[in-house]
């Protein structure tokens, strides 16, 4: 992307010297196992800190607390990179901090944040985000989970479902309703590993993202003390809106660098594969597809940087971010679909990259606020009446 002159005016030396860090990362430690760690459904722990040494984990984060000091397009430098793996289950396996970390580090007290996250940006311990429930997905201020003050402490009740890094998880950030006002109920509490009532089930079965941990999260009557809620009562709301921006942005990163990974993919291997006494580039219909395919990886990118740029410099764009992750799950989809068709028979084989990237992407238009919730909140923003 430095040689992109769509994406160069945002980036500057320190991100390109933090990505041939990442990309070097990448070559030594993801794709030599990416495959095996895909079909074991789950990559090692001591990869945490080998990324915390390489200077990778939190490059975004501030430095008192052992992050990187960088700025957002260091974590999306991290995002290209470690998907050249074509794994995007590893990514956001290491990256599930990214989403654990900010309420800690917005709503918690200075104890709070010494205490959390300089062992996660370390490497020593794994966070997640709970937020997710059975009966509860982008609809948020329909959580369940309960949180009721008992002296000093709170008793938690509920489950959360499709937690990344549930299963391994040290520490969980977790959202639960304190009141039963659907917004100003909610709060969120840290919850670690090895609380009396507090379990976490075996990892899920998933049809992409297969190398990341995926758990169900339980609590009965699980007590945890009342310093572990961050911030007060009722703060939990606010919080999760802007981590959800973060998250979307994070996601539509995953997208562009998906589709680029793959026309990559689908570019070598239409100059390799020979049909009919040529290679499969020199068809027509091959090269249009490729070069619609590199024109929406253009697009994609370049609309991603420009909402990355204005949340670096303070600005709102809430409409602008949903739009971003919608276009970038569209682009996903059909580039990887593109990139399967060019390979034919061996792009449905599973140590093929493309066929991983084709499930992977299929995630993007449900995480983080599902498509139609992205347009829900765009047409709200901009008046459209029912």
């Amino acid at each position: 992307m430095f040689d992109d002159p769509l994406a160069r005016p945002f980036l500057d030396e320190s991100h390109k010297m933090f990505y041939e860090s990442c990309v070097r990362f990448t070559r030594e430690e993801l794709l030599p196992n990416a495959y095996d760690w895909e079909e074991a459904e789950i990559f090692p722990r001591e990869l945490y800190q080998k990324a915390a040494e390489a200077g990778l984990l939190g490059a975004s984060m501030p430095e008192a607390y052992g992050g990187g000091g960088g700025d957002i397009f260091h974590l999306i430098m991290f995002c290209e990179a470690g998907l050249l793996a074509g794994s995007t289950g590893i990514l956001v396996g290491l990256g599930s901090m990214e989403i654990a970390l900010p309420p800690i580090l917005s709503l918690g007290t200075e104890e709070q944040k010494q205490r959390w996250v300089p062992p996660v940006l370390r490497g020593e311990k794994i966070a997640a985000l709970g937020v997710t429930e059975p009966n509860t997905g982008s609809d948020v201020a329909g959580v369940r989970t309960r949180a009721v003050r008992d002296g000093g402490d709170y008793i938690l009740h509920g489950s959360k479902m499709f937690i990344t890094s549930g299963v391994r998880a040290d520490l969980v950030t977790v959202l639960a309703r304190t009141s039963d006002d659907p917004h100003t109920g909610l709060s969120f509490f840290v919850v670690e590993k090895g609380t009396p009532g507090f379990s976490a089930s075996k990892g899920l079965k998933k049809m992409g993202w297969r190398a990341s941990d995926t758990a169900i999260l339980s609590f009965e009557d699980c007590r945890i003390p009342a310093e572990n809620r961050l911030g007060e009562e009722g703060m939990g709301f606010v919080a999760l809106m802007q981590n959800f921006e973060r998250e979307r942005l994070l996601l539509a990163t995953y997208g562009h660098a998906s589709a680029a990974v793959a026309l990559a993919e689908a570019e070598r291997y239409a100059r390799e594969r020979e049909a009919f006494g040529r290679s499969v580039m020199g068809f027509q219909v091959t090269r249009h597809k490729l070069a619609r395919m590199a024109t929406l990886v253009h697009a994609c990118r370049a609309l991603n940087y420009q909402v990355a740029d204005a949340t670096r410099r303070g600005e709102q764009v809430l409409e602008q971010v949903c739009a971003a992750k919608n276009f970038a799950c569209d682009v996903a989809l059909e580039v990887c679909d593109h990139a399967v068709q060019v390979f034919g028979g061996m792009g449905y084989m599973r140590e093929s990259v493309v066929e991983r990237l084709y499930r992977d992407v299929r995630l993007l238009p449900i995480g983080g606020g599902t498509s139609e919730i992205m347009n829900e909140i765009i047409a709200k923003l901009r008046g459209y009446g029912r």
